[in-house]
């Protein structure tokens, strides 16, 4: 209740009485879109003011919330329209700063007016845009009280044909769960099952709840409900699109059981009837639950079709096939930070001659199911003579799915970071290192067969993992395996290795390849306690391209979920592509699938992409890029607070990069978070850039690389680099990482700008305090600090030093003198001094 004076109330009530008569009606004439559909709010003032008041053609009756800022109004039109007008009929308690905007899916919003310095009474703002949603977001209240909305109308047309409710049932035989059953004949399921014989039942308590997933979101436009004796008398219908936040669709009170309908406006994916009062002295039971859904008239994403403009694909017998090479690595050799996207796709068969040098955002990649059926007899190179023989900016370039027969015998992979090797069948040797043995920085190799001896040479560190090697000679730093036949036992009190002999966990990246002509995706199947390759054996399913969405340059986020709330999977193309909204990826098993290096670039300070708290989504391929407002998150997986067992059949993020800066500048509070629990991180990139353009200690600022807060994750090659803050910050349990590639940021201007909790400096990989069980092997983290090489960092890792802690393998090194370490992890290591780069280690910790 408000507590006004009461002369305030007076005058407040006078107006109010008064106000019918001098308000002068809506501009538009027309019934306004907004009538009579449903409205829902941050918050009301109390049970006279409720949303539903604001959209019901009387301006005798208002909305009014509680009395704070950030509160808002939203209206579901129950289908896409095009927009032109929105009317705000203000009450006395009116927004002075504001904002109207529109969502094609409620949750996420374009803005298609801001408005300041608001005087009250009516706002007229003519708009632009299409959605199915849209609301007041207020920013600055005018008075103390809370928003006050006599009406708010929303002009325009509806886009194509009117919703119609379907007859369907699209709840039958969908997936069911509940808060509780009675017994195990009364479970779930049986409530959509289509048999009227059998039924869901609670036990006898309040609430209770009964939920179906219907497998993407849809309109959803009714929901009959066919009570046994043991009914619900108050109960809500709710939706969600990621079954974790609800929206309500419906309030029933004082329900009488027996078959009932309901008519509902808005969109989800999961359906639940949530009891609040039962009707019985027993639980609530249902015999059947049918929801009906609608169509929008929106023209359903196709899946399939071709691959865009980006995408080269060759056989054997492609004329001028080596010039075709020859050219995209003109174009690409030094464009380190252009907009350039290249994918080669070699169709099965034998390839004579060819040198395909890479340069950057080039991938090629064969299209046999396995690497054998593509065969180059010749070369595919990557060298560094653009930049003098330095390979360590070789970034952002990919092999995969094929077999080279090397000219001289031995293939050259001078690499850096964000340049996987994948299911590669070297027949021959394989040399790390760029010509004359430059500086080199890398790097990844998995699921890979090298016949001969692969030479490392200058490689500062690199990782492999699950594949087989003919020998492997040398290594400066950090050489970390796992799961490879052939691979040096470990050594590291005296030399650079750490083997472990199988990979705990692991399933291998997605692939497209050619069934006949059709093109199809492979996605290979989850793997324990792995060593050696996967194929031939190819365990795995396969999906038609029929089946994806091929997403192609000029694109938009709401097309790119539209398609994935119709259930379809999402292939990138070559391509940069702006986001003016969040991806968002809520099916369980969803592969999103990125070739030729395909970048996300959020705009205006969106998060880039959020996956659900659901089983097995393969994210693989792609670079995201942060755009010059800060995003929250690039990238999210899971829900906060999220505790699902997803062991059986986990997420996994594959060859999938961040970047922040060095483009133009980029900023990101956070560039990845994982909430979920098991998920797979198998090789990433996260990078807050320290060259390019955009760069600078606030310019492109972004504190956080990765946050884990799920249980139960793995990192198979983890690079994280040059963060403001914590590099790896690892808040969830049973945590494992295997490889770990960092270095501080360069840019920290002095020793009090890194300062924290009485530390100098933030740990390149921080293992939380309340955490009690982690394991990590092979880990370095190196300082450069250019622009004040006083600092002396306390330590690279810092970790709770209880049993469950166990940590192998660790260095930190000093570049050229510039900064320096005084511990490897918490108090325990020798300090790092002079100039010389010698690594301070420390192989076991505790």
């Amino acid at each position: 209740m408000r507590l006004r004076s009461l002369g305030i109330a007076l005058a407040a009530t006078a107006a109010l009485i008064a106000l019918p008569a001098t308000h002068p009606p809506a501009a538009a004439a027309d019934t306004p879109l907004s009538q009579g559909k449903t409205a829902t709010a941050s918050s009301t003032e109390n049970a006279g003011t409720a949303a539903a008041k604001a959209v019901d053609g009387d301006t005798g009756t208002r909305w009014s919330s509680a009395a704070a800022d950030d509160q808002w109004f939203q209206v579901d039109l129950g289908a896409t329209a095009s927009v032109t007008q929105v009317v705000l009929n203000w009450e006395t308690a009116y927004g002075k700063d504001y904002k109207v905007q529109m969502s094609t899916d409620g949750t996420d919003w374009t803005d298609l007016k801001s408005v300041t310095g608001s005087d009250g009474g009516v706002d007229t703002l003519d708009v632009s845009g299409q959605g199915r949603y849209v609301r007041m977001l207020g920013v600055h209240r005018a008075t103390p009280w809370g928003y006050s909305l006599w009406e708010f109308q929303v002009f325009g047309s509806t886009s194509g044909t009117q919703p119609t409710c379907g007859t369907a049932n699209a709840a039958q035989g969908r997936p069911a769960t509940a808060s509780s059953t009675e017994n195990a004949g009364t479970p779930a399921s049986a409530a959509f099952d289509g048999d009227t014989g059998t039924r869901w039942s609670s036990q006898a308590s309040d609430p209770q709840w009964l939920q179906v997933d219907l497998g993407s979101v849809q309109d959803l436009c009714k929901v009959d409900l066919n009570w046994e004796t043991a009914y619900g008398k108050d109960f809500q219908i709710q939706a969600s699109a990621d079954g974790q936040s609800w929206s309500t669709l419906k309030s029933v009170t004082g329900a009488t059981g027996g078959t009932a309908s309901y008519d509902v406006s808005g969109s989800g994916r999961y359906l639940r009837i949530h009891g609040t009062a039962r009707g019985t002295g027993y639980g609530y039971s249902l015999w059947e639950v049918a929801v009906h859904t609608g169509s929008t008239g929106t023209p359903p994403v196709q899946g399939g079709g071709d691959l865009g403009p980006n995408v080269i694909v060759v056989d054997p017998s492609t004329p001028d096939l080596q010039k075709k090479f020859d050219d995209v690595f003109a174009r690409q050799e030094s464009s380190q930070f252009g907009t350039g996207r290249y994918q080669f796709l070699l169709k099965p068969g034998t390839y004579n001659g060819i040198n395909a040098q890479l340069g950057f955002y080039t991938s090629v990649s064969g299209l046999g199911l396995n690497p054998d059926d593509t065969q180059i007899n010749g070369d595919v190179t990557v060298d560094a003579g653009w930049f003098n023989g330095n390979a360590t900016q070789n970034f952002w370039r990919s092999v995969e799915n094929l077999a080279i027969r090397p000219s001289n015998g031995t293939d050259r992979w001078a690499v850096a970071q964000a340049a996987p090797f994948r299911r590669i069948h070297v027949q021959g040797g394989l040399n790390l290192a760029p010509n004359g043995y430059g500086w080199a920085s890398g790097g990844y190799i998995a699921d890979s067969k090298i016949d001969g001896t692969v030479g490392p040479y200058s490689q500062q560190q690199w990782y492999t993992r699950d594949s087989s090697v003919g020998g492997w000679t040398n290594g400066v730093w950090n050489m970390t395996f796992s799961g490879v036949q052939g691979a040096p036992a470990t050594n590291f009190d005296s030399g650079p290795y750490t083997t472990l002999d199988t990979t705990p966990v692991s399933r291998e990246k997605p692939f497209l390849y050619l069934d006949g002509s059709a093109y199809k995706v492979f996605v290979p199947a989850r793997r324990t306690g792995v060593r050696g390759v996967s194929w031939p054996a190819d365990a795995g399913t396969s999906i038609p391209l029929d089946q994806f969405y091929v997403v192609k340059p000029g694109a938009t986020a709401a097309t790119i979920n539209q398609a994935l709330a119709q259930g379809l999977n999402l292939l990138f193309t070559p391509g940069v592509y702006h986001l003016d909204r969040t991806i968002d990826v809520t099916r369980a098993n969803t592969v999103v699938l990125g070739l030729g290096l395909a970048t996300l670039v959020p705009d205006n300070g969106v998060d880039a992409m959020h996956v659900a708290d659901v089983d097995g989504v393969r994210l693989a391929g792609f670079l995201i890029d942060a755009g010059p407002v800060n995003s929250d998150t690039l990238l999210r997986i899971g829900t906060p607070g999220a505790t699902a067992d997803h062991s059986a059949n986990p997420t996994t993020m594959q060859d999938v990069f961040v970047r922040i800066g060095g483009a133009g500048p980029g900023l990101a509070t956070n560039s990845v978070v994982v909430d979920s629990d098991d998920v797979i991180i198998d090789h990433t990139w996260i990078w807050r850039a320290d060259h390019g353009s955009g760069v600078g200690w606030e310019t492109n600022r972004a504190d956080y690389g990765l946050r884990v807060n799920g249980d139960d994750v793995l990192a198979t090659g983890l690079f994280v680099e040059h963060f403001n803050k914590y590099d790896v910050y690892w808040n969830g349990e049973r945590g494992r990482t295997i490889f770990f590639q960092n270095e501080k940021a360069y840019d920290a201007p002095n020793a009090a700008a890194i300062t924290h909790d009485g530390i100098v400096g933030y740990a390149a990989y921080k293992v939380a305090d309340s955490v009690t069980t982690h394991e990590a092997w092979g880990l370095g983290s190196y300082c450069n600090y250019t622009a004040d090489p006083s600092i002396v960092q306390a330590h690279g890792f810092q970790v709770p030093a209880t049993a469950g802690i166990r940590m192998h393998d660790l260095l930190v090194i000093s570049l050229g003198g510039k900064g320096q370490y005084a511990h490897v992890v918490d108090d325990t290591g020798a300090p790092t001094s002079g100039t010389d780069t010698v690594p301070s280690k420390v192989t076991r910790f505790p």
